[in-house]
């Protein structure tokens, strides 16, 4: 059996499970080992309710008391039973679940697994796991991985699937030099990939972590090195004409509003590079709202005016088809030609396009990943831009750079890193930093509460719909989970229309939408006809609203603060005061003490270091912060160690690596 067999060589996969692997992207034995667990169950013994403590994922041996009633409030079905031990009773909910009324009876026995709340002074419990108490006894203490699925596809199966493969993992030749090893304190690359999926403990799941994100990093910085390599060896072709800074000065005296000093240095510092010997490669790093955006539209209208193309490149179509919607209101006057170029573009316009393009009929070229698809060619190619770059990655700016002669690259993100990793993470860019915000931005007043404040919250959210403004509502998860207690977006946007009442019109959002659903929700919540959006994390980098004036985050302890920061981004991009409501469904001293972090400030770069210092180098398994980074498994900030190792690996121990084969490289290449 090798790495690189089709996923059906496993045993008890045939043709009809293959396909539903097929749809997490998984066909190949490689590509199933290297789909990690999204998390991990530990079955600990049951406490009693009176120990329980409010926020705290427990589990608890309960007698059922009362009946099963089934009652129907809107779109959802309620199943609810009550129950008790010595110490005191509890009412569980379950939603859309009716076939549970032939799984409990009054007198029976169960281990419930979930979170306790209390709502008007009474124990609750929402979506709980149940279990006989001997089917428990089985698995307590077990770290149970529970891995990302579809429809069809169980748990179980998946655990079976990567059981059968594990002999293969752990043969897996390593890439490192054994000294390496040793220096590093790292566990072998086999061992590492076999422990992320059957960990013993909770102590050698981190170290397994802890190899992996150092081979992602590793990679990553090798990747970095060549590009940092290639690009100072690049003669600038692509040079400003002569009248280009006076049309430049024309442009920027025409907005409607003053430039921040960031935003007037970082055109001077492109100026400089696009008039320089060498060609530009430079980050904009910058707050969110910071005006990173005018900043790139001042590069593409130098590029349009000295005769060549621009090309801006950014994560998702809404926001693609929002530039451009900006972009021709901004150019027009100047005569400079904008297109849009998407996935979900029919074909003819594509065609259109893409002869339009190659006659240089088209100056500034907006879109998604489709711009750097083989049949899209640009005549002159003078500068490149991507906008949250963190979600693309080395490589397919590399690919973008290929659709012209060595253009300019200019690179924007929000991600907020502190100084000393973003100097190793962008090592092959000059960085110009972005640190004020617009004027007439109002700070967004923060405040980090309970669960009990929700209704408040509510009621707050209402007050400001109705004068005009609109909100939106983060929550973790897409649908109900029996391994989570997260709110999740379908089920509270049902209990909040009901809450709100028919006169304000409640949607949600989520990743797993059609491009052309997500684009008209979002089209109809900037329109008005939407006025609460309740969404996962997919509108992180979605769009500029000016008229949403509150955000509020459920189940906030289970973000990142940067990636907490990047979506509280979304409101404070008008002049009217601006909130974000922090639910933290933990009442740990940890969480709490995390998210006062965000209720004290507004500044990311700031937040970002006092994260760090809060969690500390050894916290290698927990929070993902940096949101989508290139990276499926390490993160800067729960790593930044393993960051800095991989980056003396590369500067001083690269010749060392074995990197003969596709079995040997490191990351997601075994």
């Amino acid at each position: 059996m090798q790495f690189t067999d089709s996923i059906t060589t496993v045993k008890g996969i045939g043709d009809k499970t293959a396909e539903k692997f097929h749809k997490l992207g998984i066909d190949t034995i490689r590509e199933l080992i290297l789909t990690y667990p999204r998390n991990y169950l530990i079955y600990e013994e049951p406490i009693p309710l009176d120990r329980a403590e409010e926020g705290v994922r427990s589990a608890f041996f309960l007698k059922v008391v009362s009946g099963v009633t089934i009652k129907k409030v809107r779109q959802l079905t309620l199943v609810t039973l009550s129950a008790r031990d010595e110490t005191g009773s509890i009412q569980i909910t379950w939603f859309n679940s009716p076939f549970l009324r032939n799984v409990f009876h009054k007198g029976d026995s169960f281990v419930f697994v979930g979170t306790l709340k209390f709502r008007n002074n009474m124990r609750v419990m929402e979506m709980p796991e149940y279990y006989t108490e001997e089917k428990y006894r089985d698995m307590t203490g077990v770290m149970q991985p529970v891995y990302p699925l579809t429809a069809g596809l169980t748990n179980h199966s998946f655990q079976k699937a990567v059981s059968y493969v594990s002999d293969l993992i752990l043969s897996l030749d390593d890439y490192l030099p054994d000294f390496l090893i040793e220096k590093y304190h790292l566990m072998p690359k086999g061992e590492a990939l076999y422990n992320m999926h059957f960990p013993k403990d909770m102590e050698v799941l981190k170290n397994a972590v802890r190899r992996l994100a150092y081979d992602e990093f590793l990679s990553f910085l090798l990747e970095v090195r060549k590009l940092r390599a290639e690009n100072t060896a690049v003669i600038n072709c692509h040079k400003l004409l002569p009248e280009a800074n006076g049309k430049l000065k024309i442009f920027l005296d025409s907005l409607p509003y003053h430039l921040t000093d960031g935003q007037n240095k970082a055109i001077a510092d492109i100026v400089g590079d696009v008039s320089s010997d060498c060609v530009m490669n430079r980050l904009i790093q910058g707050d969110v709202g910071s005006g990173k955006t005018i900043v790139a539209a001042a590069a593409l209208y130098l590029m349009a005016v000295s005769g060549y193309q621009g090309a801006l490149m950014v994560p998702t179509e809404v926001l693609a088809l929002q530039h451009y919607q900006d972009f021709l209101l901004l150019m027009k006057p100047y005569g400079i030609r904008i297109g849009y170029l998407a996935g979900s573009t029919p074909l003819k316009e594509k065609r259109k396009i893409y002869e339009a393009l190659k006659n240089h009929e088209i100056d500034i070229l907006i879109g998604t990943h489709a711009l750097i698809q083989e049949k899209t060619e640009f005549a002159d190619l003078g500068l490149v831009v991507t906008d949250e770059q963190h979600r693309f990655g080395v490589m397919q700016r590399k690919k973008l750079s290929e659709k012209g002669n060595a253009p300019h690259v200019l690179i924007m993100s929000a991600t907020p890193i502190p100084r000393t990793l973003a100097i190793i993470i962008y090592a092959d860019l000059d960085i110009s930093l972005i640190k004020e915000l617009p004027q007439g931005r109002k700070p967004i007043k923060n405040c980090v509460v309970g669960t009990e404040y929700r209704n408040t919250a509510h009621q707050f959210i209402k007050k400001q719909v109705e004068e005009g403004r609109k909100a939106y509502i983060i929550c973790p998860m897409v649908e109900e989970s029996e391994a989570f207690e997260a709110e999740n977006v379908i089920s509270y946007s049902d209990m909040l229309q009901t809450a709100l009442g028919s006169g304000i019109m409640v949607s949600y959002l989520h990743g797993k939408m059609k491009e052309d659903e997500k684009s008209r929700i979002l089209q109809d919540f900037l329109n008005g006809t939407i006025q609460v959006l309740v969404s996962t994390t997919v509108i992180e980098v979605g769009i500029n609203n000016p008229n949403a004036t509150v955000m509020l985050i459920e189940n906030a302890e289970r973000f990142g603060l940067a990636q907490l920061h990047q979506l509280r981004g979304r409101v404070g991009r008008g002049n009217e005061q601006s909130y974000c409501i922090f639910i933290n469904s933990k009442k740990s001293k940890e969480s709490m003490e995390r998210l006062r972090v965000l209720e004290n400030s507004n500044d990311g770069f700031y937040i970002a270091s006092e994260d760090l210092k809060l969690r500390g180098p050894g916290d290698f398994f927990g929070i993902r912060q940096s949101g989508e980074m290139m990276f499926s498994l390490a993160d800067i900030y729960n790593h930044a160690d393993m960051l800095k190792l991989a980056q003396e690996t590369a500067l001083n121990y690269a010749d060392c690596l074995n990197t003969d084969t596709q079995a040997h490289l490191p990351v997601t290449t075994i």
